[in-house]
């Protein structure tokens, strides 16, 4: 008699017992249950021991659930990673640094047909996943899609949700995202964050190796002419904050999105997407409209400010060198001014902690006023993105509410490929469930500047 086939799992959570799995566990939890697209979940990592920890813990005060399995894989054990991605339908994989253990995974997941999401915050991962796994996903009808926590999607989602705002004939120009932590405790990383940060200094040129090394993509159109840089430092803005620009992977994975929507002007469409699908996907790309994008840190206090001025400065002068990574690394508390640690923040502060993501978008009430000689952006408009803590709490929050997508409305999303949260998910009710789940999205102000 042959033996039984392995059982498959509605979602598998990869590098489950690490500081961010542990919480994405406890919310994947919350919507276990025989009525709910996620009606199967395992858990998975390198210990056993640790795996089943995490399991308690995400549980507790309850017992684990009965029927929550555990597997054991390891990133660089390919065969483990083949076995995992053979029994999953979605995985999630949160074991970063993603540059370090993020590729087999999701080639693991690309070879098997299961679609993959992660949490990843890293340009260059993200981009080499793309070069390397499109063709391969596409044909094995494995979706993956980088970036599916607080990096990037209320960027993305708050850009898309912004750009919906102007009503034509207006259309914006730039859209500056300003984010504010706020807690009324202290805020605080875990040092996977900081190690990621860290590694993609010191790898730079690989990220601008790969680009050059790629076809370049096609630039949306944005009507007037391109803005100004602006200063490292702004302590006047339409907010009344202080802030500095941030090299964030967000604004990386929108202009990514806006590339694929220039491409497709209709969005991509799914493999068996039902006809009310395809009329919603087409009319909410045609009421998207590109915009120069950046994002900056924002706050009331200076002091936060040049907090993240001073990490910035260490990581960038001292991470090219092996000497100055082994520092940056053994002492993250020094050279972050505070703001990450090894041990991580402790519940109290994940509790007090939440975000503010405002998007500042000048541009023309008319664009036909675009063209003229000497014309200016005439209109602005704000809105604002607000959630609880940004790693521990809306990134769980985000990445679980991409899988029940995935898991209930596949039909209407592309066969396969590699993705940006946007491209999949912005038609979807993807905005909808993070507001059932704790987020918001705003309108602020809509005005003129005349």
């Amino acid at each position: 008699m042959a033996p039984p086939e392995p059982e498959v799992f509605d979602v598998v959570i990869f590098g489950a017992s690490g500081f961010t799995g542990k919480y994405v566990i406890r919310e994947a939890l919350k919507f276990l249950s025989p009525s709910s697209p996620l009606r199967s979940l395992a858990v998975a990592g390198r210990s056993r021991d640790r795996v089943a920890a995490a399991l308690r813990w995400a549980a507790a005060p309850a017992p684990p659930p009965e029927g929550v399995a555990i597997l054991v894989a390891d990133a660089a054990d390919p065969a483990s990673l083949a076995a995992l991605a053979s029994r999953a339908r979605v995985v999630l994989s949160c074991a970063g640094p993603f540059r370090l253990h993020g590729h087999a995974i999701a080639a693991a997941c690309a070879a098997a047909g299961a679609d993959c999401l992660d949490i990843s915050g890293e340009p260059e991962f993200m981009e080499r996943v793309e070069a390397e796994l499109h063709e391969p996903a596409a044909k094995s009808g494995s979706l993956i899609v980088s970036a599916c926590g607080f990096d990037s999607v209320p960027a993305e989602l708050g850009f898309l949700f912004h750009s919906r705002q102007w009503e034509p004939p207006s259309a914006p120009v730039t859209v500056e995202a300003y984010v504010s932590l706020q807690s009324t405790k202290r805020i605080v990383g875990n040092i996977g964050t900081y190690e990621s940060a860290v590694l993609g200094v010191a790898n730079a040129g690989q990220l601008q190796a790969l680009r050059r090394s790629r076809p370049r993509r096609p630039r949306p159109n944005i009507p007037g002419p391109p803005p100004p840089k602006g200063s490292l430092i702004e302590g006047h803005n339409p907010l009344g904050m202080w802030a500095m620009k941030l090299p964030s992977a967000d604004t990386v994975v929108v202009k990514r999105t806006l590339s694929t929507v220039t491409e497709h002007p209709e969005g991509l469409p799914g493999a068996e997407e039902t006809p009310e699908y395809t009329e919603h996907r087409k009319s909410f790309w045609s009421s998207v409209k590109p915009a120069h994008f950046g994002v900056k840190i924002a706050s009331r206090s200076l002091m936060i400010i040049v907090r993240f001025l001073i990490t910035g400065l260490f990581i960038g002068l001292l991470a090219n060198f092996s000497f100055g990574r082994s520092l940056l690394l053994k002492y993250p508390e020094f050279f972050s001014a505070g703001m990450f640690s090894r041990a991580g923040p402790t519940e109290e502060e994940v509790k007090s902690a939440s975000f503010k993501m405002w998007f500042v978008g000048h541009g023309y009430s008319d664009t036909a006023q675009a063209s003229e000689r000497g014309s200016k952006p005439d209109k602005e408009v704000i809105t604002k993105v607000s959630g609880p803590e940004v790693g521990y709490i809306t990134t769980p929050i985000v990445l679980v509410q991409c899988a029940l997508v995935l898991l209930s409305q596949r039909g209407n999303l592309p066969k396969g490929g590699v993705y940006t949260p946007g491209a999949i998910f912005g038609p979807t009710d993807l905005q909808q469930r993070l507001q059932e789940n704790g987020m918001s999205f705003d309108v602020q102000v809509t005005r003129s500047m005349r």
